[in-house]
């Protein structure tokens, strides 16, 4: 399997090595993405996600909960808004993991945004933590 780094749309646009978004004619998402997983890698992840995470709306959708110390100032502020979540989307080849915060309650708000640094390395943590006790070799 490979890791990357990459924009998220319909269109079809280059990879990006960073966590900044694809600036095109098209939205783009900033998202972590293990792609080219075996069949028994896949199996691994969503088991461990399952386990894990909570489920999302829809099948291979899952949510990272923030804890409410790593909020930034702009979700504190919404506590109407909350819980805050990180979406997680498993398919039959890779998992990607957005790096948008996301209001359990509210589609349209200012404190929507993308991940603080510290967010992020949350989110890199939960990763390694599943890619080691899963033992996928990315």
């Amino acid at each position: 399997c490979s890791t990357r780094i990459q924009p998220f749309s319909t269109f079809e646009a280059p990879l990006q090595e960073t966590t900044q978004s694809w600036q095109g004619p098209y939205n783009a998402m900033r998202q972590y993405v293990i792609d080219e997983l075996s069949v028994l890698e896949r199996d691994n992840l969503e088991s461990y996600l399952k386990r894990t995470l909570k489920p999302g709306p829809m099948a291979g959708i899952f949510w990272i909960e923030l804890p409410d110390d790593l909020l930034a100032k702009a979700q504190r502020g919404h506590q109407e808004c909350g819980p805050f979540y990180l979406a997680v989307d498993i398919d039959e080849k890779r998992i990607c993991f957005e790096l948008l915060v996301r209001s359990k309650t509210n589609l349209h708000c200012t404190c929507i945004a993308y991940a603080t640094k510290v967010q992020r390395q949350f989110v890199l943590d939960f990763i390694d933590r599943m890619v080691s006790e899963e033992q996928i070799r990315a």
